[in-house]
């Protein structure tokens, strides 16, 4: 049988039960029928309404408590009749005659009581971090409390956002009841608590321990390891015998690590930390598993101006130089055929393990091309080029691809002077030349122009015997003579006793630079390109003994020659 419920909340069926149970509750909170504004008292709810509990607090008239206050966000009423309850008393009575009471500041001012007893008994208090104000954090410890920032955490934090929602345990710094003002630090139960840890963890800190902590922070060169009360920084150089960035590769903030003490100094307090340490340096055996010759593979982890660094494995780098990565290619940088983290195979070429040195060449992968040249270009052949490159001392001529010959400037020309091969030749020119050699071990490729024709000192003596009469141009005149140029690029002098028969104090007063004369050849020096020339001979032409002249003249020419070349001869 359905029972009938009334406006009140209650069963006519039920009033005897709850009478008992009223009854009950009155002598549990021992009211006096006397109520004070400003207190908290014991009541019992006798009915719920949709905006108010009823609260009998014994009193000539019930009070009542706003619903909200026993209303959780979910809308869900967490009182009902028969429920004892601590109300503050707000006023004794309002416009209907109703005692105005609160459950909510019932609570702050028990959790208030609370909070002091905690205060003056020294103890610790938890609570929620439950947003960001001006200068720290707010706490719900029952009621608002400040967390200044400089007494979140041991060390200054810069992201307070962090400890958002989180519970924590707390020491009351600063407690007014009156002002409403709590100020709380954690800070001083993690100093207190680090102590701790510290005394402890002296006790084993020495050079050569390995203990467990955790990373605190990260920076640019290392990070630091909490080892329990005490900090160490783990470099980033004893991080990995291979290479690291940042320290950010390899931890992350609150990551649990295994590490070797290297240095304490217990007057300061510093400590140095190794993680490589603790394994085995890679290098150790890298010349039993890296021999010249082997082929291996790597990852490139750098680039410079000069060449490509290799890592073979973790700690070990080798390096390809630039001139050793192709066999026919101009690498003008190495970026030009690698980039960072592509996989290459190469060669060992020579390994240092105490250096820590492996020098590695990725043309030896393939075969070497000058190899193959002698037996393609044979020594005389001519070939034809284009002008690559030009220096002050030759011309490069493109062979084929990646190899270039070297016209040196000796091998122009015969005849001429060549100050400056870019007097003659220029980037792009179309030439031929002669192989003149090839050197396949140092790559080297020799060329000649000139050689495409027969030298002309060759048959000189032939063309122009001695005793010969010749026209030539005077091209220098010195103080021990003039120079005459009988041929294209073919200069004889005419030293100063062969300008007249009568002596001559300067050859400046009978030759000119750029005049015309007739000479006489006196001696030919083929071997050494040398000329002897006469004009006063000329005078003896048709004479009987002119042979003897000329044996004579040529013998005191190759003497004034030879003083001449080596700077001997007085003015």
């Amino acid at each position: 049988m359905q029972q009938n419920v009334n406006q009140q909340g209650f069963s006519p069926e039920g009033d005897e039960d709850f009478a008992a149970l009223f009854e009950a509750s009155l002598k549990e909170t021992g009211g006096s029928g006397l109520v004070k504004e400003g207190e908290v008292i014991k009541g019992v709810v006798v009915r719920v309404t949709g905006e108010f509990a009823v609260v009998d607090i014994r009193y000539k008239s019930e009070g009542q408590v706003p619903i909200a206050e026993f209303t959780t966000p979910k809308g869900e009423i967490t009182v009902k009749p028969g429920d004892s309850v601590d109300v503050y008393v707000e006023s004794r009575e309002n416009d209907t005659g109703m005692v105005v009471l609160s459950k909510e500041k019932a609570d702050k001012m028990r959790i208030w009581d609370e909070i002091s007893n905690a205060v003056k008994g020294d103890e610790i208090i938890k609570g929620t971090i439950t947003g960001r104000v001006k200068g720290g954090l707010q706490v719900d410890i029952g009621v608002k409390a400040f967390l200044p920032g400089s007494q979140v955490d041991i060390r200054p934090v810069r992201n307070l956002d962090q400890y958002l929602g989180k519970e924590f345990e707390f020491k009351v710094i600063k407690f007014n009841q009156k002002r409403g003002n709590i100020v709380l630090s954690r800070r001083v139960l993690l100093e207190k608590q680090r102590e701790e840890q510290k005394k402890e963890t002296l006790k084993n800190l020495k050079e050569g321990a390995i203990m467990k902590g955790q990373v605190k922070n990260l920076t640019d060169y290392g990070a630091f390891i909490d080892l329990g009360g005490i900090d160490g920084l783990l470099h980033i150089t004893d991080m990995s015998w291979g290479r690291v960035g940042h320290p950010s590769e390899m931890f992350n903030v609150g990551d649990e690590v295994r590490v070797v003490v290297l240095k304490f100094d217990p007057s300061q307090e510093r400590v140095s930390l190794g993680l490589k340490q603790i394994q085995e340096d890679p290098w150790h055996r890298a010349d039993e598993k890296y021999p010249v010759g082997t082929r291996v593979r790597g990852k490139v982890v750098s680039l410079t101006d000069y060449g490509a660094f290799i890592e073979l494995e973790q700690g070990v780098e080798g390096l390809v130089h630039v001139s050793e990565m192709t066999w026919n290619k101009r690498v003008k940088h190495p970026s030009k055929m690698l980039e960072v983290g592509k996989e290459v195979e190469a060669v060992v070429l020579d390994i240092d393990p105490k250096a820590k040195r492996i020098a590695l060449g990725m043309k030896q992968i393939e075969v070497n091309p000058w190899t193959a040249l002698e037996d393609k270009y044979p020594i005389g052949s001519v070939i034809k080029g284009v002008v690559r490159n030009v220096t002050d001392f030759g011309i490069f001529v493109g062979v084929e691809e990646g190899v270039d010959g070297l016209v040196h400037v000796s091998d122009i020309s015969w005849t001429q002077r060549v100050k400056h091969p870019g007097e003659l030749f220029k980037k792009g020119d179309v030439v031929e030349a002669v192989v003149l050699n090839i050197d396949v071990e140092n790559e080297r490729f020799s060329l000649g122009i000139k050689q495409l024709t027969q030298d002309p000192w060759d048959t000189l003596s032939e063309r122009l015997p001695v005793g010969s009469r010749v026209k030539g141009k005077v091209t220098k005149v010195t103080d021990f003579g003039g120079f005459v140029e009988i041929e294209a690029g073919i200069e004889g002098l005419v030293h100063v006793s062969e300008l007249k028969e009568e002596r001559v104090e300067n050859p400046r007063d009978v030759l000119t630079e750029g005049q015309e004369v007739d000479v006489k050849i006196i001696d030919i020096n083929t071997s050494d390109r040398k000329i002897a020339l006469s004009i006063k001979a000329l005078a003896h032409e048709g004479e009987d003994d002119y042979r003897e002249y000329l044996k004579k003249q040529a013998e005191q020419a190759r003497s004034r020659l030879g003083d001449v070349m080596a700077g001997k001869l007085k003015k």
